[in-house]
């Protein structure tokens, strides 16, 4: 039987987890099954990248820390090797280390996550990972806009010298 000291450092650390669920913008949970020591300091290094944690927790330990914090519908999904992504800043740059790394690697897959407090599928996270970037789009958006009021500008100088020649 499990020691008192052994019980308490566990709930410790469910609490802990459980914290950081609540703070987290994006939680992934993943299947690293058949994964090597260099893939995995590959993807770490990415990750860390993007200010993002990548632990591997026993299931046990984050079904109590996902039921903590309130959260359904993931604890299926905690069957198997299975590694927890957190990041408490921005959750898209690592939604795509991590689905470019399952593109890269068949036997890695997205089980599933929360972002901003809401469950999601993996296709949910996938889609959201194959979005571009912020930056990406308010650059396009920017492009747009820009692309319209030259065609504006471009007409009000025809108007303008249409005027013109009908006065002169």
């Amino acid at each position: 039987m499990a020691n008192a000291k052994n019980i308490e450092r566990k709930k410790q650390e469910v609490t802990k987890l459980a914290e950081e669920i609540k703070n987290s913008k994006l939680v992934l949970l993943t299947e690293y099954r058949g994964i090597t020591v260099d893939e995995d300091t590959k993807l770490r290094r990415d990750l860390r990248a993007t200010n993002s944690n990548y632990r591997i927790i026993k299931n046990n330990i984050t079904r109590r820390a996902l039921e903590e914090a309130k959260i359904e519908g993931l604890t299926d999904q905690l069957v198997g090797p299975v590694a927890v992504v957190l990041n408490e800043e921005e959750y898209l740059d690592a939604a795509k280390v991590i689905y470019k790394f399952t593109k890269d690697n068949d036997y890695y897959k997205i089980k599933g996550g929360i972002i901003e407090g809401k469950v999601m599928t993996p296709e949910e996270i996938i889609t959201l990972a194959k979005l571009p970037s912020r930056d990406t789009l308010l650059s396009m958006l920017a492009g747009a806009l820009l692309g319209n009021i030259s065609k504006l500008a471009v007409g009000l100088e025809q108007v303008r010298l249409q005027k013109e020649a009908a006065e002169a």
